[in-house]
């Protein structure tokens, strides 16, 4: 009867937790959208990759909010691991571990696309965005090379031309008013997602950015 009793709790407390991800709504406010990257409302695609909460526990680590995810397990460390396609990489966006965050618009245009990320190699320093279950061009590759072994914000794409990243090609267009979804998507496994601005004015966030703005 205990068994059965523990049991429900557990099933209660995930749906619980389920539920409250499901409500959270984000909304633009002059032009900008702030959120933390562990306030998604759903995560999916993720059978061989997952986003897990990590608390953030490393005073030199600072995360903003005291956590952030990681996508794990992390297998290729180095350029010398192997890379396995469709398990440790996907240059396809929208095919593996896809968060999302539902965003409530007043003011159309472009909005670029900043992250906040931890990298300690080569080969954790990328991932793609999405908006509304599609996946443009202008949201693929989104790379890091500097800002090394601390967090750092950036908003590059990675070309043939430059692999560290082109400055001002990861935008989103929101053509209409009203309720549209965030995407982003794994590129290579090991990725620290702390938080995520989106905004019309290529202006780079500081320290750990503005807060976040919740419509909920």
């Amino acid at each position: 009867m205990l068994k059965a009793k523990v049991l429900i709790f557990i099933i209660l407390s995930i749906t619980s937790v389920s539920l409250l991800k499901a409500q959270i709504v984000f909304k633009e406010i002059n032009g900008m959208v702030i959120g933390e990257a562990e306030s998604y409302s759903s995560q999916t695609n993720d059978e061989a990759r997952r986003w897990k909460l990590i608390a953030n526990k490393d005073p030199v680590i600072t995360a903003s909010n005291s956590y952030y995810l990681e996508l794990l397990p992390d297998t290729r460390k180095t350029h010398d691991d192997p890379l396995i396609r469709g398990e440790n990489f996907s240059n396809e966006p929208g095919k593996m571990a896809i968060l999302t965050y539902p965003i409530d618009f007043k003011t159309t245009g472009r909005y670029y696309v900043w992250v906040r990320t931890y990298s300690t190699g080569t080969e954790d320093n990328g991932i793609h965005v999405g908006l509304d279950g599609e996946w443009p061009d202008s949201g693929q590759r989104m790379q890091w090379c500097e800002g090394k072994n601390q967090w750092a914000w950036a908003s590059k794409q990675r070309t043939e031309e430059n692999h560290c990243g082109e400055e001002r090609l990861i935008y989103l267009d929101i053509d209409e008013p009203g309720r549209h979804t965030l995407h982003f998507s794994m590129r290579e496994d090991g990725f620290a997602f702390d938080k995520w601005v989106l905004e019309k004015e290529y202006d780079k966030p500081v320290g750990m950015g503005p807060p976040s703005t919740l419509a909920n």
